[in-house]
């Protein structure tokens, strides 16, 4: 029995060893697609990458979801259409072995994170979640982020939360009480109501100011070693010229050609030129908007694709850091690089020192400064990759952080006064001209697309004092003051950085929610209220105007900033503003007469269709003329805005295909192609009858003028006094 048993007990089998546990990935969270795909290649196979596609849960859009009886706590639900994607999320969680949180390092990222831990929680705890964060997207950057991750900050959500209460308190209390009062569909915004307000205040500057009639005059003269250049007058019986009109210039002319011209002075004086900080997002969007043309939101959406990354052959890169920041700081790492790229291309233009820049008082500083990741990347490496203004855009960014490290630029600028004296030696007049020239050109080394105009420098020619002139031709030019500017991209943003009102995330997005509300329209890339946009500023200037105060709502923007560096509790922060808002919102609920239809015209048109009167009426995008009889016609057709000057037809708003680029032409077409790119106004011109235009120059600004091309009147003070004579 026992030679059995053992027998049977040598027979076993040898136990198997057991496979080696599967080690889990980490599952990465970003906030869009293109950065997850740029992430996802830099960390490798033990990672894996997805995008949240921006907030997953928020506050609902049907109603208030605030509890202002209970510290104002908001009422979170999943945002609609996104409840499968963050069950995926979910899902992709629980078999992870351990989740970051890698949304944009600001309060909307911070907010992004927190949510996204708190869902995830709610359906595994055993996985551990943290926060990870970056300024750009390089190899280095990532790794660095996932090596040392950190927690969700309290206090930045505790900002956000804030911020987002206060923006849904203002908006679903005024928005109905606009809809109640003037019409459906409008909305009222805390930061957006008071850049309507500055654009709308700018607007009446615009039209009170009267345009006056002044002169200048360039006079041609002649030396005979050194031909003919050419001069303007800067002063004139020992002041500067004040020339009204023309028959004052050809008084002056008169004088002028039978004076005695002599180079009276030469002075040369140099000046240091140097370099500018680099980019913060205001400054991004100004530049932008005045060296490329691009509107603020179209600054914003191609600085992200260059952030996320973009494939350059080699695979995706991300070319510049995070481009919301209102800072100028630079890191040391980045220091060191970009003197490493001076010193081997321009080793005679690295000063000894790292230059620093002082950042703002106002500036959060919570990311560096715009710049490219890699400087090797030049603009001319990356001609083949980038689209026309990815490349454009990634090359200012690119040219402005290598100059603000190079040695200021050096230049000369000569200028040579002409006397023009009587024959009784008495001087009547000084012409001038100046030239300028660059004599050593520092930074200017690596500026091309933004180099100025002291870069490209003007000759003058090499006279000496005392050299006898002849004045040959003259060259008089009428022109008209100019008033106040309206409010572009670039200066309403700059307006709104200096009066602290919003943050770099906010600039872009307030100034298209007034474009998509039609409380504001663009012309020649100015920024121009509406009618229903003065309408609606200028009642919450009268009824709100605490919310719509550029002082108190900047003094918001402080408080937010004290939330977030945990010195207020944010429900205090906003019980102090509700409050009295709430009193205010119920008084004029209560007391405002209605504005509603106020808008319609009746007109003398007919409807086509049934006959009945059309009626002017205001909807999303404009003026247009409406049937009386609605709902039972349905009628609609544009507003003309003047009479064709070739058949008597109307002329009517239009748009072209693809672009959408807007024109003017007649209802007629085609059997009369009448078009104009100038918008017609409401008053025919006084000398011909036909109608005037709003024109756009840099010479003369804005200002109305004549379609009729034979015609050449221009708007004047003079006019403007005699029109209203008239009226």
């Amino acid at each position: 029995m026992e030679t059995k048993a053992k027998a049977k007990t040598g027979s076993k089998a040898p136990a198997k060893e057991k496979p080696p546990k599967k080690i889990k990935k980490i599952l990465v969270i970003v906030e869009s697609p293109a950065k997850a795909k740029t992430i996802e290649k830099y960390l490798g196979p033990g990672y894996f990458v997805k995008a949240s596609m921006g907030h997953l849960i928020d506050l609902p859009k049907s109603r208030l979801a605030i509890d202002v009886e209970h510290e104002f706590e908001p009422e979170y639900i999943t945002v609609r259409g996104r409840a499968k994607l963050l069950k995926e999320l979910q899902g992709d969680a629980k078999k992870a072995g351990e989740v970051l949180l890698a949304s944009d390092n600001d309060r909307e990222g911070e907010a992004i994170a927190w949510h996204l831990r708190n869902a995830i929680s709610a359906k595994t705890t055993a996985v551990p979640i943290k926060r990870i964060s970056f300024n750009e997207i390089t190899p280095q950057a990532i790794r660095e982020a996932v090596d040392n991750p950190s927690v969700i900050d309290e206090a930045k959500v505790n900002a956000q939360k804030a911020r987002r209460v206060l923006d849904r308190l203002v908006g679903y209390n005024l928005s109905p009480l606009l809809w109640k009062k003037v019409k459906n569909g409008l909305s009222a915004g805390r930061v957006q109501s008071v850049a309507l307000r500055l654009i709308c205040e700018r607007e009446k500057e615009v039209e009170s100011f009267i345009p006056e009639e002044y002169w200048t005059v360039e006079a041609d003269f002649k030396s005979g070693r050194h031909g003919i250049f050419t001069a303007q007058l800067v002063f004139w019986q020992g002041k500067k010229p004040e020339l009204h009109n023309e028959d004052e210039v050809k008084k002056l002319v008169d004088v002028v050609k039978n004076a005695k011209c002599t180079v009276a002075e030469i002075r040369e004086t140099e000046k240091t030129v140097r370099p500018r900080p680099p980019f913060t997002t205001s400054q991004l969007q100004q530049t932008a908007a005045n060296r490329l043309g691009f509107t603020s939101k179209k600054t914003m959406q191609i600085a992200q694709q260059l952030y996320e990354g973009i494939n350059i052959g080699e695979g995706r890169v991300g070319l510049i850091t995070y481009m919301r920041t209102d800072s100028v700081r630079i890191s040391q790492m980045a220091l060191g690089e970009v003197r490493e790229w001076i010193g081997k291309n321009y080793p005679k233009d690295l000063p000894p020192e790292a230059i620093e820049y002082s950042v703002g008082k106002k500036a959060q500083d919570a990311h560096e400064t715009i710049r490219p990741t890699y400087i090797t990347y030049t603009p001319d490496s990356l001609k083949e990759t980038l689209s026309r203004d990815q490349l454009r855009l990634y090359t200012i960014i690119w040219e402005r952080f290598v100059a603000c490290q190079m040695k200021p630029a050096r230049t000369k600028t000569i200028s040579i006064d002409i006397s023009a004296a009587v024959a009784q030696e008495a001087i009547e007049g000084i012409f001038r001209v100046s030239g300028t020239k660059i004599v050593e050109k520092g930074f200017y080394q690596v500026m091309k697309l933004l180099a100025s105009k002291e870069e490209k420098g003007s000759a003058v020619p090499p006279l000496k004092k005392g050299d006898v002139l002849e004045a040959e031709k003259f060259h008089p030019e009428q022109h008209f003051t100019q008033g106040p500017a309206r409010y572009s991209d670039a200066s309403i943003v700059k307006i709104l950085e200096e009066k602290g009102i919003g943050r770099p995330s906010t600039y872009a997005p307030t100034i298209s929610v007034l474009l998509d509300r039609y409380y504001v329209t663009r012309s020649n890339k100015q920024l121009v209220p509406t009618l229903l946009g003065r309408m609606i500023s200028d009642m919450l200037s009268e009824y709100f105007p605490h919310v719509v105060d550029a002082a108190f709502t900047a003094s918001m923007e402080l408080k937010l900033d004290q939330v977030e560096e945990n010195n207020v509790r944010w429900p205090d922060m906003i019980k102090e503003f509700w409050d009295p808002f709430k009193d205010q919102v119920d008084e004029v609920g209560k007391t405002l007469e209605s504005y509603k239809g106020t808008l319609d015209e009746p007109t003398n048109y007919v409807c086509e269709k049934c006959g009945k009167p059309l009626v002017k009426k205001l909807g999303r995008f404009g003026f247009f003329l409406a049937c009386s009889g609605f709902p039972e016609c349905r009628n609609t057709r544009s507003v003309p805005l003047a009479v064709c000057p070739k058949c008597g037809g109307d002329v009517v708003a239009r748009k072209t295909r693809g672009r959408g680029k807007e024109f003017y032409g007649c209802t007629n077409y085609p059997d009369c192609d009448f078009i104009s790119h100038f918008k017609p106004l409401s008053q025919n011109c006084p000398r011909c009858g036909r109608f005037l235009v709003e024109k756009y120059d840099k010479r003369n600004g804005s200002h109305k003028a004549c379609i009729n091309p034979d015609c050449d009147y221009l708007h004047s003070a003079e006019e403007d006094e005699e029109a209203k004579k008239d009226d």
